[in-house]
This record gives C-alpha cells, sequence and structure tokens, in this order.
C-alpha cells in the first residue's frame, strides 16, 4: 500500500506544481477583443478585457490602430468600466477611432502599462479588413502578441481642457518620430515626464494643431531640467503648455490699422502662439529657445505669391508688424505660411505690392521689391530706395536682425559710441547678443561708418550659423576659392568669412576675377546679399 500511496501523492504533487505553474498564466492571460466593428469608414470599437488579473489597472490600457505599412494611424487610452466577469476579466471600452478615407486591413493592439511600465504579456493584436466603401465589418478574438512594423505617424486627440495622458504620450513617442496632438480647444498640457527619455533625439516632434494653426515643436529643443528648477519644481510634476489661440479683439484690430498704414492686405486670422513651463502651483516661466527656429503653420484666407507675400509678427507694445522668416506654401487643401522664429507672439501673414521707380532696370530690382515686400528692407522714402547708395555699419545690422526675426535687445551697450537713446541701439544689442557683430580693439562699434564688404559678408556668414546654414569650408577649399579673385590679398581679416559666403552663394565678385573686399557696399549689395542668406537659411521660398 505505502508504494502505491506514495506515486500517487507524488502524481498529485507534480499536478498541483503544474497547474501553479499554469496558474500565473490564465491568471494574466493576454488581452482580446469583442465587438470590434467598423462601419461608415470610421472605427466604431468595443474592446473588452479578458485578461484575468488580480487586480485592474485603472486607466493604463490604451489601444492603438495600424495601418498596412505599419504607420501607427490612431492611439486612444481605455476606459475601464469598472465591471468583471470570471469569463473575459476586467472590462475596458474605447471612443470611436476615426481612420477616415484608409484602406486595406488594419491592426488592433493593446498596450497595458504596469508602474509605468509596458507589460508585453498584456497585450493582444487583431487584424480586420477594412475599404472605404464598405459599410461594416467585425472581427472577435485576439491573441497576444503586440503590433509591429516600422511606426511613422500617430494622432491624438486632446479635450478641451488640454490634458495629456503621459502613458499614452510616452508609448506613441516611443514608436513614432512624430506625434500629432490634435486640440479641441486652444491648449495643451503635455507631461514633462512623458518627453525625458526623447529629450537628445532631434528626430522626435510633436505637431500641435487645432482649426486656428499647428505648431510644431521638436523636443529636443526643451532643457526640462533646466526648466523645472526655474520654476522650483521637478519635472515628474512640470507641464510643458503650449497655447494656439486668438489674439484680444483690440490686437486684432491695431494688426488691421498696422496693416493699413504699410498698405498692405491681411491674408490670415491673427493667431498668438505661446509655449511657457507650467508648475503646480500654476507658476509659469517662459521657454528659452535659443537660436532653434520653431515652426508655426498659419492657414492663410486666399493663395498667396510667394514674391508679394510674408509672415509677420505684431509687437504688442509699437503696435507694429515686422518681418518674420516664413516660406508661402499653396496646396489643394489650401495655401498657409510656415512662420520659423524662436521666441512666440502674435503671427499673421500680408500682402504687399511696394515698388521704387529709382531701381526699375536696376540690377538689383527683383532683390529689392522682393525683400520691401516682405519689410526686410525699406525705401529712403516711399518712393526712392537708392541702391547705389553707401550703408553703415549699423544699417546693415538692423537689416541683419530684422532678417533673421530677432527682438531688439535694449539695455546697456558693451560699445563706447553706441548709446541706448540712439536708433540703433536696441539692433546693435540684439546683434552682439546673437555673435552676429563685433566691434573694434577700442570698444567701438562705428555704426555710422560705411560697411565695407568683407564686413558685410562676415555678417552674413554669422547670421547663417546662427540660423543654423553656414556651410563648413576647410582651409584648403577656402585657398581654392579665394584663388580665383586676384585682389583676394587684399582682405585684411575676414578670409575664411568671404570664402564661406562664396561656398553658400551669399556674395560674388565685382568682376570675373575681383572680389573687392575694402569697397564700401552698397544698398543694392546688401539686398542681393540678404536674399541669398534668406534663402539659404530656407527662411523664404
Amino acid at each position: 500500500m505505502k508504494p502505491a500511496f506514495t506515486k500517487k501523492t507524488a502524481q498529485v504533487t507534480v499536478l498541483a506544481l503544474m497547474l501553479s505553474i499554469m496558474l500565473p498564466v490564465l491568471a494574466f492571460a493576454a488581452t482580446g477583443f469583442s465587438n470590434l466593428t467598423f462601419q461608415n469608414n470610421s472605427l466604431n470599437a468595443t474592446v473588452s478585457s479578458t485578461t484575468y488579473l488580480d487586480s485592474n489597472v485603472g486607466d493604463a490600457v490604451y489601444v492603438n490602430v495600424y495601418g498596412n505599412s505599419g504607420a501607427l494611424l490612431s492611439v486612444t487610452p481605455a476606459v475601464y468600466s469598472n465591471t468583471y466577469s470570471s469569463s473575459q476579466g476586467w472590462s475596458y471600452q474605447i471612443p470611436s477611432l476615426s481612420v477616415n478615407g484608409y484602406e486595406g486591413p488594419l491592426t488592433v493592439t493593446t498596450t497595458v502599462y504596469k508602474a509605468g511600465v509596458v507589460d508585453p504579456s498584456e497585450s493582444a493584436t487583431t487584424t480586420v479588413s477594412y475599404t472605404s466603401n464598405n459599410n461594416g465589418g467585425s472581427t472577435g478574438g485576439g491573441g497576444g502578441g503586440g503590433g509591429g512594423g516600422t511606426i511613422s505617424g500617430a494622432t491624438m486627440s486632446v479635450p478641451s481642457d488640454g490634458s495629456i495622458d503621459a502613458y499614452m504620450l510616452q508609448n506613441a513617442l516611443t514608436s513614432n518620430n512624430e506625434v500629432v496632438l490634435n486640440l479641441s480647444g486652444d491648449l495643451a498640457l503635455i507631461p514633462a515626464k512623458a518627453l525625458t527619455s526623447f529629450t537628445n533625439d532631434t528626430t522626435k516632434t510633436l505637431r500641435i494643431t487645432n482649426s486656428k494653426g499647428t505648431y510644431i515643436l521638436p523636443i529636443s529643443v526643451l532643457n526640462l531640467s533646466d526648466l523645472a528648477t526655474a520654476l522650483g519644481t521637478t519635472v515628474d510634476e512640470l507641464i510643458i503648455k503650449v497655447s494656439i489661440s486668438a489674439p484680444s479683439a483690440d490686437d486684432v484690430a491695431s494688426i488691421t490699422s498696422a496693416a493699413t498704414a504699410l498698405g498692405a492686405t491681411e491674408i490670415a486670422t491673427p493667431v498668438d502662439f505661446n509655449l511657457v513651463g507650467l508648475a503646480p502651483d500654476s507658476k509659469t516661466q517662459t521657454i528659452d529657445l535659443g537660436s532653434n527656429y520653431v515652426s508655426r503653420i498659419l492657414p492663410l484666407t486666399k493663395a498667396a505669391d510667394s514674391t508679394r507675400s510674408t509672415g509677420v509678427v505684431f509687437d504688442t507694445t509699437t503696435k507694429k508688424l515686422s518681418f518674420v522668416p516664413s516660406l508661402i506654401n499653396t496646396a489643394d487643401t489650401g495655401s498657409t505660411a510656415t512662420i520659423k522664429r524662436n521666441s512666440n507672439s502674435i503671427y499673421t501673414a500680408i500682402e504687399l505690392n511696394k515698388n521704387f521707380p529709382d531701381s526699375q532696370g536696376h540690377w538689383a530690382q527683383g532683390y529689392i521689391e522682393l525683400l520691401a515686400n516682405k519689410l526686410v528692407v525699406d525705401g529712403v522714402t516711399d518712393t526712392t530706395f537708392e541702391p547705389e547708395r553707401n550703408i553703415t555699419r549699423a544699417e546693415f545690422a538692423a537689416l541683419v536682425v530684422r532678417s533673421l526675426g530677432l527682438e531688439q535687445a535694449a539695455g546697456s551697450s558693451s560699445f563706447n559710441d553706441v548709446a541706448s537713446g540712439d536708433w540703433f541701439a536696441g539692433v546693435v544689442g540684439a546683434a552682439t547678443k546673437a555673435k552676429i557683430i563685433d566691434g573694434y580693439e577700442d570698444s567701438t562699434f562705428r555704426p555710422n561708418q560705411p560697411i565695407k564688404r568683407e564686413e558685410l559678408a562676415a555678417m552674413v556668414v554669422r547670421a547663417l550659423n546662427y540660423a543654423g546654414a553656414k556651410p563648413t569650408v576647410t582651409s584648403e577649399r577656402q585657398n581654392e576659392l579665394l584663388a580665383k579673385y586676384t585682389d583676394a590679398n587684399k582682405i585684411v581679416w575676414a578670409q575664411q568669412e568671404v570664402a564661406t559666403a562664396i561656398e553658400a552663394g551669399i556674395i560674388d565678385g565685382i568682376t570675373d576675377n575681383t572680389i573687392a573686399p575694402t569697397n564700401q557696399a552698397t544698398r543694392a549689395q546688401s539686398a542681393a546679399m540678404l536674399k541669398r542668406l534668406l534663402t539659404k537659411a530656407n527662411f523664404i521660398n
């Protein structure tokens, strides 16, 4: 009897061990689907969890929809419905997911977070057929495994209060270079903790958009640690607040008056773009973008001619409009202005048709009129430009600052011949801060001295460097570029800058074999170099 009893005891023990091994699998079985339907070119899905969990995971379940190329079409949180059944587990539902106009099979995947980390064992994938002409289809079941493929895009819907789930955003960014945040209202409250893993990745971008405009925010431009410190909080508590809103009625009226004073036509509805850090105590901190030009897109109210149109920034203090780097684009879906700037403000777009009788037939006529229409250059009077007049160092510094869309820097100057009350003090300050200008050994800037061509080339090259568009020129290439010009030996100090300007296509010779580095530059030459600078930096069409 004893051997038989021992044998049966061993069998029971083995069975118990087998059950103990199997039970965790049953207790944490893969999530599945039920009532997943497609109808009227939209995905209207109800997802029920069949995961046997010891406790529910709250709101940490997400549903991803992928196209047949692996592109992530939509991400949404599954809403815990507070129901449980022994056959299905904890039940979750998802709202309607829009995948309008997409044809081909779709893959639906769940992702479950535990303690903020994706648990690959708690996932399921199923594939359904879907075409733009069908009126319905369905699938059921679903087995383990996650969605696959190379992800190229994702869209998240943001409610009117701007709230964004950190896990949901982190999940989308993990698989996508660009995540689109579709705003129901005017703001997005982005949890900084969702971005911390991506701040060193220059490919990761948030595209925040509503009917008023779009803000394209590279995550790499955000210094989250410094921002949190400035606000007296932690990165985990920090919020990046992006708003795309209508300006006040008074500002809108002032913009119209400013456009009228210029003789311009408004071709966009003004939009106030803002970007700040937000602490739990509601304290805010403006985010310094440094020299990073961040794009914002404005829809235009009409088809626009890029030679006569430009994006502009509205100064709420002076009530004036100024040029801002911008590309005018026209497509079947409508015209837009892509504004590029490293600070935030109110932006709109205008159209202008400016010409100067004294520049008709001049070799620089096209440059002059193009930049006058974009508010980069001014006439000496309303009807004269004086293209062959010399330009001073202060005047050209002002044009470079304007071309880069920089804010003027008030305050004391480092140059002993630039007083705070001088008209050029703000632009000299801005150009100095951006390392576009420097002075002489005696600490003077000599603002009223006519600028020489080599000085002009140096300023333009430094502006290219600030805009991130300066080409690299080796010493061998420098010698090769300058060897063409018989008067290159007359360059006093800016050999490298002049060679770089030649390489960038910004400066050329007075003749085929002379560069005239010590000649005083003219207003026409300045306009030509500024136009080439803006084109090289991709700041105008």
